[in-house]
């Protein structure tokens, strides 16, 4: 038998899995940490060239029970993709996490060579803190496990997760929790920067509903955080962001919930945006908790501009249309698709706006009461650019509730968080839309106060944006991270 046919019948019969028959084909395995072969270049933490030894390597890759991938491997390319286009980087190293103890290899192995880590869950970050070049990108993606207690009303979930695991787990047995507007968007991310949702007013931020976590810190250390067991750690990792160790799993409280909630888009032409802010600017500051409904401004498909209000009513629909009564009268819109349907119509609707690989952009900010100056600026800074779009999420009801302390999310009196951003897939539109964005956002600021730090990520303005929190927060990164470890983040440098 030649031996081109000898490797096709070995193949044909499975024996190809076998190393020394993959070579004899002219194969080479894939490369990976255990079969490194040559030193790698490494950034540290303060940006100088580093050397990854060979052996080193090799070592942390027989530790892992996850492959440790390396440029070339044929799996490489995906891992190191994240959610936003524009972020085209090449970790030297990603380290693909199954368990709590490669994450804890991994941590280890960073921090012993002072190696400049991203910590990788849905892949969701917006400035895109989630991957880096030439440093560890510690990869939660195959962690993905969504489990229901149902008698005790808890999901228990893993660190790479997506809301849409959440939703999904939790809805058939008629419960759910506070999750974001794109399923496709990690839950540990988005969790751990507060935690906006369709149905925060009703049931509070993300962190708010969170009862318990499983975190690795930078000692290498797995602990299980709550506000019996490192208190501190808890309050912390509560809208603090990844500033203190890798959460693998979160224990999120589930509310009694029936998925087929009122629900839908109203849609006005922008010649009667002042018309509908106007009202809503007066309307919505006597909503209930159940009512969930806040305007975008954008450009339609066929570029005509418009005003959209999305609507989740999360109690009795009867209610929720006597509420809603007054909206959907006003005005001629274009379009009412309010009506009784699965909740998770609306928990994907923008799924596919904002698909993996579209370049985007964006910048927001907290604004703790609609004015009329506010409402005037809005319609006179509206840019019409199917690119980019003006959009809102309300907060207020329960968020407002919580005190600006219990937890470290620092933003409890805004009553809606506003943003200017969009996305588009041609490279060469990116300083152009970005410049749309920042100019359009620009007028619109001075009615703001901080910012949502998942959204965007200011360096200069980490401590004013965590306020009464910051110094506490200095003081826990301290104590956990005394090297910063943990930076690519909206960071909190420790003292």
């Amino acid at each position: 038998m030649d031996r081109r046919r000898f490797c096709r019948t070995a193949l044909a019969a499975g024996i190809a899995a076998s190393l020394p028959l993959l070579k004899a084909c002219g194969r080479s395995e894939p490369p990976v940490a255990t079969t490194a072969n040559t030193s790698i270049r490494g950034i540290s933490l303060d940006g100088a060239e580093i050397e990854l030894e060979r052996a080193a390597i090799r070592e942390l890759g027989d530790s892992m029970t996850g492959p440790v991938l390396l440029s070339g491997h044929p799996d490489y390319n995906g891992a190191r993709k994240i959610w936003n286009g524009m972020h085209d980087k090449r970790p030297a190293l990603i380290a693909r996490c199954m368990n709590n103890q490669d994450v804890s290899n991994a941590i280890t192995f960073a921090r012993e060579r002072e190696l400049l880590v991203a910590v990788r869950g849905g892949g969701h970050s917006w400035p895109g803190k989630s991957v880096c070049d030439d440093g560890l990108m510690i990869d939660l993606s195959q962690l993905t496990s969504v489990t229901v207690d149902v008698d005790e009303k808890r999901a228990h979930v893993d660190g790479g997760a997506l809301l849409g695991h959440l939703d999904q787990a939790s809805l058939p047995y008629g419960l759910v929790t506070t999750a974001g507007v794109v399923s496709h968007t990690g839950v540990g991310g988005f969790t751990l920067g507060g935690g906006y949702g369709r149905l925060n007013r009703k049931f509070g931020l993300a962190v708010d509903n969170l009862r318990a976590a499983t975190m690795v810190t930078a000692d290498g250390r797995v602990r299980n955080v709550s506000a019996e067991e490192d208190a501190d750690l808890f309050w912390a990792i509560r809208g603090g962001g990844g500033n203190f160790g890798v959460v693998t799993e979160f224990d999120f409280q589930l509310y009694p919930f029936d998925r087929n909630v009122l629900s839908g888009s109203i849609i006005w032409p922008i010649a009667q945006a002042r018309d509908v802010l106007e009202f809503y600017a007066e309307w919505s500051a006597g909503l209930s908790d159940e009512m969930y409904t806040g305007p975008a401004m954008a450009t339609g498909g066929d570029g005509a501009g418009m005003v959209i209000m999305e609507v989740v009513y999360a109690g009795d629909p009867a209610a929720g249309e006597k509420e809603l009564a007054p909206l959907r009268a006003l005005g001629a819109p274009i379009d009412d698709g309010v009506k009784m349907q699965d909740y998770t119509v609306m928990q994907t609707q923008e799924d596919a706006a904002f698909g993996h690989g579209i370049r985007s952009y964006a910048k927001n900010g907290m604004v703790r009461e609609w004015t009329q100056e506010l409402v005037d600026t809005m319609i006179e800074a509206f840019v019409q650019d199917p690119r980019m779009a003006m959009f809102t999420h309300t907060a207020g009801g329960a968020v407002n509730r919580v005190d600006d302390v219990d937890t470290a999310f620092p933003h409890r009196n805004a009553e809606t968080m506003l943003s200017v951003g969009g996305g588009w897939s041609d490279p060469t539109m990116d300083a152009e839309a970005m410049a749309i964005g920042r100019e359009w956002f620009s007028k619109l600021a001075p009615f703001t106060g901080g910012y949502y730090d998942n959204i965007q990520s200011n360096p200069e303005s980490v401590a004013s944006n965590y306020g009464p929190a910051h110094e506490r927060l200095v003081r826990i990164k301290s104590e956990y991270d005394a090297g910063n470890l943990f930076r690519l983040n909206s960071n909190i440098k420790p003292a």
